[in-house]
């Protein structure tokens, strides 16, 4: 079940207050027993608060140029003390915030270096296949080149076997005939001479 992003962040939210509420409540005790907490720290917010609401709601009002009394020292202390809690609980909240913030950001930047990785890796496998087929493209275009010239070579043998027994078969009749001028002439000759030796 996928619950949104509201809800969770609602229900964070209120974690964060019920955990901070015991480092408030601390913090206001400070602030009643200590006397340099109280003076210092609680009473200057609490006064300046004061002013700034009555200044408001007499603006609200329609009242100016009335003077604001201050707030006695107890209930000042009081209200000091309260902003300074609620003041707690806002950082740790605000400070839960930010820290998942970041948190998210840091997931995003993760997931996006890996995207990046992938797709580099996926890029670099594209390139190393690209080159793979170039190879393979200038491979089959070498052998279909030397095909047709190993074609033309067995071509050519088979003319020259065919012009080796044509020039052996014209051979073969004039080396016939050859002995037979030559008997011829022997017998020419031999018959010259017995007639010479008759004459």
């Amino acid at each position: 079940m996928v619950v949104g992003a509201f809800p969770m962040a609602k229900l964070l939210y209120l974690g964060i207050r019920q955990v901070s509420k015991p480092l408030a409540n601390r913090i206001k005790e400070a602030a009643r027993r200590s006397e340099f907490f109280k003076t210092y720290i609680c009473l200057p917010p609490a006064q300046l608060y004061h002013w700034v609401e009555m200044r408001t709601k007499m603006r609200i009002m329609g009242f100016r140029g009335t003077v604001i009394k201050p707030l006695n020292e107890d209930a000042a202390a009081e209200l000091g003390a309260e902003l300074l809690g609620e003041a707690t609980i806002f950082i740790v909240g605000g400070g839960c915030l930010v820290l998942e913030y970041w948190r998210h950001q840091a997931h995003q930047r993760h997931k996006e270096e890996e995207q990046q990785a992938a797709w580099d890796a996926m890029r670099d496998e594209v390139g190393r296949l690209a080159l793979a087929l170039e190879t393979l493209q200038a491979q089959t275009q070498a052998q279909t080149q030397a095909a047709p010239a190993q074609s033309a070579l067995e071509e050519l043998q088979a003319q020259m076997r065919e012009v080796r027994a044509q020039l052996c078969a014209r051979d073969a009749p004039q080396a016939a005939s050859v002995p037979q001028v030559v008997s011829a002439s022997k017998a020419a000759s031999a018959s010259k001479d017995q007639e010479s030796a008759e004459v």
